[in-house]
């Protein structure tokens, strides 16, 4: 993995070879190479490792895709704010199915950094309101799931949302019993 800055300077590089074959009356070989400097442009912008673990994702291995995350050493240095909201995203989906907190830490700071694709921000704001309900902040929860519902303008997550509120609403019925109901204390009174 090159760091963002190289794949920049080795696109310049390719690219200004394209224009010097340009002039030297290849046109085929420069064409050829601004086509390949623009695969080092698509890069600065989406990283291939988070490509790679996106696509082990959509076929549910966990473990493929944290191989190919982990091999982004240093985050800061190596990928795009945006790209540094996709790992983080990442990461906390797959520590979601494990350790709540550390998930909520991940999805928090993948929101913080931004994502390029409003779906994408649902889905955490989504997860992030799970993990605020579970915690029992029933306001922060609705909040989050309110813009996770705004936010979803193609309908992707409307069952999960659904399912959501539904949830949020048995929670906060009140337990009702039937018969000698109370406290062990009222019922000794009693009987």
């Amino acid at each position: 993995m090159f760091n963002k800055i190289i794949k920049l300077i080795i696109a310049a590089g390719i690219l200004a070879f394209a224009v010097y074959q340009f002039t030297e009356g290849n046109i085929g070989n420069g064409i050829m190479l601004i086509l390949l400097s623009l695969i080092f442009v698509f890069l600065y912008f989406k990283n291939e490792f988070i490509l790679l673990a996106f696509l082990k994702l959509r076929k549910q291995d966990f473990e493929g895709a944290k191989k190919w995350l982990d091999k982004i050493k240093n985050p800061e240095t190596a990928l795009v704010a945006k790209q540094q909201g996709y790992y983080n995203y990442l990461h906390g989906l797959m520590v979601s199915q494990s350790n709540m907190n550390e998930a909520e830490k991940f999805f928090k700071k993948a929101v913080e950094l931004g994502l390029s694709m409003d779906h994408d921000m649902a889905m955490a704001k989504l997860n992030l309101s799970g993990i605020a309900f579970s915690k029992r902040r029933k306001i922060e929860a609705e909040r989050l799931l309110a813009e996770a519902q705004k936010l979803d303008k193609q309908g992707m997550l409307t069952d999960q949302i659904k399912m959501m509120k539904e949830n949020m609403k048995r929670a906060q019925m009140p337990n009702q019993h039937f018969g000698a109901g109370g406290s062990i204390r009222a019922q000794k009174r009693r009987g």
